[in-house]
Parts: structure tokens; C-alpha cells; sequence
């Protein structure tokens, strides 16, 4: 069996979060060969991985959100010209009114035109002035129309991207990796699991709605585009997995169908954090708070320093540990380290990128003050080590802190975001009592061996392959099947623009992988 991740703008570049859950699952199943199809901004980060890639992850394949236009040149000044079939279905994309995906599948895979000759056009043109006459005459047309081909250029460029074959294609989220994973289903007729950390069009949403960059009605156009395409993922998908109740709940709102739906949540290896270095001689006399995170604007790292800060001031016993990696935002890291110089905060540290097994032991309890999250791993790692964490009321962090009826009790303190009082509490509450710290830290520990390990995780997703990898006719490795299974021809995958290159010629060895 062959499957295809496609995540973006996570695994193999970027570590912690989804890309460690990634890794994690390709090393799980080793019997299983994997490839990755990673959405990436643009060619400048090509083979910049951060991972040392498993032996049976067998190819990194990359699709662009911004590129060059590799498509076919005009000749004699005339543009891409679409067929009426053509023509109804992206009319149907950009009307939202009842998609011709399929069409548009084999118009961007099948057809060598350029996008922006597309976008530059008289049929994106006349369908732009259809919609805007019909729901946005109140505003500026020209406006109107470079938004929409700003919204429509990563997504038509996504749409080009040649497709690797597999039997099963795992897409890491909805948006554009849904589209992705859609296109091969369709192509490939392969199974297509879709597998949400965070809901992708809430989240986008979220960022929108805070954007600087987009105003007034234009929020809504782009939260409709991701909308639209998460509702092609969801439509698609064979089945979809989300990893706490109230992610699935949202999913059924925003139009996935209730039997596809299966709740899954994350795991991992306690015995990575049995026999962990305890307090070093240096520790002595210190209280110390560990935040394992990468130092990125999401994390809200000056919230977590202002309230330490306050802290320290009755409790000078406070060390602060900052453990994960500066430079992923440069620029936001040296913010938070002038932050510290300019509230002249004793002991806060930066250790930069770690192996945080060598210092899990050494904390009393742990912090995440992010604005956004999932089902953080560093949570289910801090009760690895018998740690209660402080973390703002985000994702799935009330039910890890405080259970979902488990009866187990508080294995930490929940505070709301960006709220410094409360978080400067929570690191007073806790920092004043170690009975306090242990018997949440026990809680964690149960609760964490109860529901979030990783054979229960595994368990889960060898099912998912399997029962999928049926329906298609695929096996797991080591199954036998009664009646003989159907195999595909090979397919190279459309040209992009013409570039002189079979996608099942490229493999792992054609990119520099980062130590």
C-alpha cells in the first residue's frame, strides 16, 4: 500500500505541532511505503527540510501557492480561450453555485494554459462582472475584480500541480490540500481520508477577521473561497477524522456529512519520557516554568513573559524556560527578547531548538499561552513527565486540563487568551503549592494513559487505512484478499506549463534535506 500525505505548510519544513504528528505516523507504519505532497509558499523554501526523513517516506513532491507562470504563451496576442463546458464550471467555482469541480479538475490537469493569462482574460472577466453585479454592486469594481484574482491565483495554481499516484491520499487538513487530495481521488480513484488538527476554514476565518491586509465586505470573499473548498474535502473524503467533539460538531456545521465524521485524538509514546533527568544542582532554589512552543506571533509569548514577569515580582523563586525554536519569526523572537530587557525580567531563558526530553524532568510545571491551537502535543508530553500545565482556553486544552467525564479531576489551570491577570495567577497558584503540582500531575499522567496514547492513536488509523484501502480494492500489507484487486495504469501527471519532467521520475534524493 502507497499513501500520500499532503499537508501545508508544515511537515518536512517547519517542526513541532502537525509536522511532529506527521513524522510520528510515518514512522508507526514502516511495512507502509508514504510520500508527501507539501504545500509551500513558493520554490524559495524547496528542500528545506528540518526533518531527517524515515526510510519509507519515498518522496517529497511540493506544490506552490506563488510561482512563476510555467503555462503556455499566447500567441498573436489571443488568451486563453475556454470551451463551454469549461466555462460553466468556473463560472460555477466563482458563483459558489453548484460546483463543476470534475470539470475544473481536467481543465487545470488535462489543458497547458497560463493562469495568468486565465485571470488576465474575458472569461474570468465577464464571470467576475456577473457576480459582482449580482452580489457586490455597492463597491469598487477594480478592487473587486484584483481581489478575485488574487484569491483565485494560489488556488488555479494548486490546481496545475502534478499528482503522485497512491491508494490512499491522507490530506492534513481541508482548504488546499483538500483540493489536492480531491483532484487525485478523482484522477486515481484512490480513498481519501481527511484528518483536521485545527478546523482549517475557522481558523482562516479567525486570521481574516484580524487581517490588516483585507477590510469591510472582502473578508467575506476570501472566508467563502475557503469555505467552498472545504466543502469539496468534506464531499470527497472517504472519511473524515477530527481530534476532540467539539471539532467534530463544527465540521457537521460547516456541511461534513455525520457518518464520515470519527473523533481521534492525538498520542504519543509515554515510554519516550520514562527515566527523565530530574532538578540539576543549578536547579537549586528555583521554581521552574516550562514552555515547550516554536517563539512564533500564534504562541503569544510577550502574554506568557508579562505575566511571569508579574509573577516574579512576589515570587522570585520563578524561572522561566523557553524551549523550542527562535527562527521560524525572527523578528517576532527578537520583539520578545527585547520585551525581557525592557521589563528587566531576571531568569527567563531561550534555549532555542532542544531535545525536550533532556528537560521535561527538570520543570515543576509547564505553560502554553497560545491564541490558537489544536490538541497541543506539548500538553500530552508535560503529562508524560507528571507535569499539570497552565494553558489558555484554546482548542482542545479545557478537555485535556480538565477532562471530558473521565471523573479524573484538574491536571492543570485554564486561563482565557491574552489575559495577563489570569495567567499571572495561575503561575502564583501553582508555583505556591507542590502538593498543588503533584496531584495534578498525577491527574495528567492517568488522564494522558487512559485516551492519548500513541498505540491507541496507531490502532485507530491502521483501521481507517485498511477499512479505506478496502473499499478500493487496495490491501495493508500482510493482508491477503479473496478476490483479486483492481490496479490503475500508471499516470505521469499532466505537464506543469510544459516543464520537461515526469513526476514519478522525482523522488527524495532530487532535494537537500536539512539536518
Amino acid at each position: 500500500m502507497k499513501i500520500c500525505i499532503i499537508a501545508e505548510g508544515c511537515y518536512p519544513y517547519v517542526v513541532g505541532g502537525v509536522s511532529s504528528w506527521i513524522h510520528s505516523m510515518i514512522k508507526a507504519f514502516p511495512q507502509v511505503e508514504f510520500v508527501v505532497l507539501a504545500i509551500i509558499s513558493n520554490r524559495s523554501q524547496s528542500g528545506k527540510f528540518t526533518y531527517e526523513l524515515p526510510d519509507n517516506l519515498t518522496a517529497v513532491y511540493e506544490a506552490y501557492l506563488e510561482d512563476l507562470d510555467w503555462g503556455h504563451k499566447r500567441k498573436s496576442g489571443k488568451r486563453t480561450s475556454l470551451s463551454k463546458e469549461e466555462y460553466r464550471a468556473l463560472r460555477s467555482i466563482l458563483l459558489d453555485e453548484d460546483v463543476d469541480w470534475d470539470t475544473i479538475f481536467s481543465m487545470f490537469q488535462k489543458k497547458h494554459f497560463s493562469v495568468d493569462d486565465l485571470l488576465m482574460g474575458a472569461d474570468f472577466l465577464n464571470i467576475v462582472k456577473e457576480c459582482y453585479q449580482r452580489r457586490y454592486p455597492l463597491i469598487v469594481f477594480s478592487d473587486f475584480l484584483w481581489t478575485m484574482r488574487s484569491i483565485y491565483m494560489p488556488l488555479f495554481l494548486i490546481l496545475q500541480t502534478p499528482l503522485p499516484k497512491a491508494d490512499i491520499y491522507h490530506c492534513v487538513a481541508t482548504g488546499y490540500a483538500g483540493v489536492l487530495g480531491s483532484m487525485a481521488k478523482h484522477f486515481y480513484r484512490s480513498g481519501l481520508l481527511i484528518s483536521e488538527h485545527g478546523i482549517y476554514t475557522r481558523e482562516r476565518e479567525e486570521e481574516l477577521l484580524k487581517a490588516s491586509w483585507v477590510e469591510g465586505i472582502y473578508k467575506n470573499v476570501w472566508i467563502d473561497q475557503f469555505r467552498k473548498m472545504s466543502r469539496l474535502a468534506y464531499e470527497r473524503a472517504d472519511k473524515v477524522t477530527c481530534l476532540y467533539e467539539h471539532a467534530r460538531q463544527l465540521q457537521l456545521g460547516l456541511g461534513c456529512r455525520e457518518e464520515k465524521t470519527k473523533v481521534t485524538p492525538n498520542g504519543i509514546d509515554m515510554s519516550r519520557f520514562a527515566d527523565l533527568p530530574g532538578k540539576q544542582p543549578e536547579d537549586e532554589g528555583y521554581i521552574n516554568v516550562g514552555a515547550v512552543l516554536r517563539v512564533a506571533p500564534i504562541k503569544d509569548v510577550k502574554t506568557m513573559i508579562r505575566a511571569f514577569a508579574f509573577a516574579k515580582e512576589q515570587n522570585s523563586a520563578l524561572r522561566l524556560w523557553i524551549m523550542g525554536p527562535v527562527d521560524e519569526d525572527k523578528e517576532y523572537a527578537e520583539e520578545c527578547f527585547q520585551l525581557v530587557e525592557d521589563m528587566r525580567v531576571k531568569d527567563v531563558v531561550f534555549t532555542g531548538r532542544i531535545d525536550v526530553r533532556e528537560y521535561l524532568g527538570r520543570m515543576d510545571f509547564t505553560i502554553l499561552t497560545s491564541i490558537s491551537e489544536g490538541q497541543p502535543l506539548t500538553i500530552l508530553e508535560s503529562y508524560a513527565a507528571g507535569k499539570p500545565v497552565i494553558a489558555t482556553d484554546v482548542g482542545n486544552c479545557r478537555g485535556l486540563i480538565y477532562g471530558e467525564g473521565d471523573g479524573l479531576g484538574a491536571a492543570g489551570i485554564l486561563t482565557h487568551i491574552m489575559n495577563v491577570e489570569e495567567i499571572t495567577a495561575a503561575i502564583r497558584e501553582l508555583a505556591g503549592s507542590s502538593g498543588l503540582r503533584r496531584t495534578m500531575g498525577e491527574c495528567g499522567y492517568a488522564r494522558l494513559r487512559k485516551g492519548y496514547q500513541l498505540g491507541q492513536m496507531i490502532s485507530t488509523y491502521q483501521e481507517l487505512y485498511q477499512d479505506i484501502g478496502w473499499e478500493y480494492g487496495k490491501l495493508w500489507p500482510g493482508e491477503d484478499l479473496d478476490e483479486e484487486g483492481f490496479s490503475l495504469e500508471d499516470f505521469s501527471g499532466p505537464d506543469v506549463g510544459g516543464a520537461d519532467f515526469d513526476i514519478e521520475d522525482l523522488d527524495a534524493d532530487d532535494f537537500d534535506i536539512a539536518d
